[in-house]
């Protein structure tokens, strides 16, 4: 492979919507430049890209694939992401190995879900964005799906080109101001086009308002400034399956999409402070893990590197994040759907994967300063189910390939919930899970029967109450156990946790004991009072107490701060907090009214509505997780399936009083059920 500069690389996440074309124009990006001799093709399951089992039985990406051609001398490394709402992780962890998101839209199906969501991550995250129109051979009105984008995304956003003769060729209106195409006038587009980039530079700009005119040539790097400080956002045309505009794309990435030189810059945090980081080769390599993955042939787990500065030789030393001893990459290798190319030496703003390192997505990799850099913000994952092996023999097992699926997907997590002792994993969505279970049947032969996990609840109070006693006195002919403690207990700031403090003058209880009662308190904690779940946000103070001489000793303390915190919690108005999750559901406009009565069936409170271009309109609510267990079908069943949701946390809230005795008296039946089992 040929020697590149860091301004040489341009480093692009392809991103967007379920079906947009993303794949297909990887695919025909590796045809186009010669890397492949067929172009590959999703849907007879050839394409090079989505070469997992699960993705060609799903007949969609559910992880991200890497390619990397070469054109006009530069070294285009592209990121194919996964459109679908159900497989977020993988496409926001690629914008922390990129400089610039290209958006893919069909242009049949227009502006959806996921082309919102990401154009807005990636904006957030400080990258350069460009917009691909795909499938313009299916004759759309274009006109009117650029419009759309320019409303949502604001008027930076302007075509560089343009379809032609049915979406069978596109025409330059950047250099180009004269000619024909299906969108409308050339010259239009050219002027509108130049008078958006000319505004990154003031000089440019008088000049402009001067003469009415300017030559583009002398726009090339004012356009890669454009991008990347977001003033622009160029859209060009293209039909992917039929290979029309993909050249003409892969050019103007060449030309003009900004270099890790150019491009967003991250920051490191350390002991030293922040610092933003140079891409500078000649310094000691910095590079941070953005995907990490078990290659299916040979079960080899692979972390890819963004580099950030430095180089990096097969032969290096390098530490991962805090660890004291460096470790060597052994080999490193450019990625290319499945196959992986060994290289010599790789530099910064490269891509690169090395086999078999200990990391996890996030950690950086350097042989100088440690320190954080700052992923994309992931979306906290809301959907769950609770699992059980179907053998109990295979429970250790279940737990490792869990880890496995933990360390590759960071939408993905799987715990033991202490306060219902279920085995629960979380995820973006339905799809999203039953994947993750499909997979494991197929690589583990695991198999684990699932249910609706029981839901979070917390427990905490709202009075306050002092000088609550508990005497522990147990006699059992030899030594005995005696502690007695007074304890007084208010609500802690909403967020805080459990706060103890030693409010005890003089020795009334030996301080040897003293950790013992917040020992005991704590355990209480974990199992709750109410229906058997954690509290919260409690203050408790040690005021008082007695210690025997003999009898008096950790175990007697631990089981009076157990009991004496049942008693005073009893005593300060305690409830019950619930989850609340914030939903956003894109649904076609006649049915809006269906889902916002639906969504205030289910105690949901609305707050806004968004409409999309394409008949399309977004409702946010606030709703509580427990209203929420079947409404993915529920969904569905409304909408004929063309409905969408995303969830996250909001924050937890108090269960209303008749919701709270309902949960309090079924923690009770189940707990009575068990006992007498």
């Amino acid at each position: 492979m040929a020697k590149y500069t860091t301004a040489d690389f341009r480093n692009i996440a392809l991103v967007g919507h379920q079906s947009a074309g993303k794949t297909s124009l990887g695919d025909a990006i590796l045809h186009v430049t010669g890397q492949t001799n067929r172009l590959g093709d999703v849907n007879t399951k050839s394409s090079h890209l989505d070469f997992m089992d699960e993705e060609k039985t799903r007949g969609c990406s559910i992880d991200s694939a890497l390619l990397s051609v070469e054109v006009k001398g530069k070294l285009i490394n592209a990121v194919d992401t996964p459109g679908a709402p159900d497989f977020l992780g993988p496409a926001i962890s690629a914008l922390a190995g990129v400089e610039t998101a290209v958006c893919v839209v069909s242009a049949s199906a227009g502006i959806e879900v996921n082309t919102r969501r990401m154009m807005e991550r990636a904006a957030t995250y400080g990258l350069g964005r460009i917009i691909v129109i795909n499938k313009v051979d299916s004759e759309p009105d274009t006109s009117e799906l650029v419009q759309g984008l320019q409303e949502l995304f604001g008027d930076v956003c302007q075509p560089v080109n343009l379809p032609a003769d049915k979406g069978s060729r596109v025409v330059d209106c950047f250099q180009n101001a004269e000619g024909s195409s299906d969108f409308g006038s050339v010259a239009d587009a050219h002027t509108a086009l130049i008078e958006r980039i000319v505004e990154a530079d003031e000089t440019l700009m008088e000049e402009y308002l001067e003469k009415g005119e300017i030559d583009p040539a002398r726009l090339v790097g004012v356009l890669s400034k454009a991008i990347t400080g977001g003033s622009i956002v160029p859209i060009l045309f293209m039909s992917a399956r039929q290979e029309v505009g993909v050249k003409e794309f892969l050019d103007f990435v060449a030309d003009y999409a900004p270099s890790p030189v150019e491009g967003f810059r991250r920051t490191l945090t350390g002991e030293a402070g922040e610092k933003v980081i140079e891409p500078d080769a000649g310094k000691p390599f910095l590079g941070q893990v953005f995907k990490v993955f078990s290659d299916p042939r040979s079960n080899i787990k692979f972390s890819v590197c963004r580099i950030h500065a430095g180089s990096i030789r097969s032969d290096a030393s390098i530490t991962i994040g805090q660890e004291r001893k460096a470790t060597r990459p052994g080999q490193i290798y450019k990625l290319c759907g499945a196959d992986h190319l060994e290289v010599d030496e790789a530099v910064a703003g490269d891509i690169i994967a090395m086999a078999k390192l200990d990391t996890a997505i996030g950690d950086v990799l350097h042989t100088g300063d440690d320190g954080t850099i700052p992923l994309p913000p992931f979306p906290t994952p809301m959907f769950a189910l609770a699992i059980e092996p179907k053998s109990r023999a295979d429970a250790d097992k279940v737990s490792g390939a869990l880890a496995k699926f933990t360390e590759e997907d960071p939408c993905f997590k799987a715990d033991r919930d202490p306060s219902t002792k279920e085995l629960v994993i979380h995820g973006i969505g339905d799809l999203h899970l039953r994947t993750i279970l499909s997979r494991m049947k197929d690589i583990f032969k695991l198999e684990v029967d699932t249910k609706a996990p029981k839901i979070p609840y917390r427990e905490t109070i709202l009075g306050t109450t002092r000088d609550v006693e508990y005497t522990h006195k147990k006699q059992t002919g030899g030594a005995g156990q005696f502690a007695r403690v007074f304890i007084g207990m208010e609500p802690n700031e909403r967020g805080a946790g459990y706060e103890f403090i030693d409010d005890i003058f003089g020795g009334a209880i030996d301080q040897a004991f003293r950790p013992s009662v917040d020992k005991g308190i704590q355990s209480q904690i974990k199992e709750g009072v109410l229906a058997g779940y954690p509290v919260v946000d409690v203050k408790v103070r040690l005021t008082d107490g007695k210690t025997h001489p003999v009898d008096s000793k950790d175990i007697a303390f631990q089981i009076a701060g157990r009991e004496v915190f049942k008693k005073a919690f009893l005593q300060c108005k305690p409830i019950l907090l619930e989850p609340i999750v914030h939903v956003e559901v894109t649904v076609p406009n006649d049915k809006v009214g269906d889902i916002q009565g639906d969504l205030a069936s289910r105690r949901g409170r609305p707050e806004g509505q968004q409409m999309l271009p394409g008949g399309l309109s977004v409702i946010s609510a606030r709703v509580p997780l427990a209203e929420m267990a079947d409404y993915h079908s529920r969904l569905s069943s409304i909408t004929g399936g063309q409905g969408s949701y995303a969830m996250e946390l909001s924050h937890y809230e108090a269960v209303p009083g008749n919701v709270q005795q309902q949960i309090i008296d079924a923690a009770r039946k189940e707990k009575e059920a068990a006992q007498s089992a």
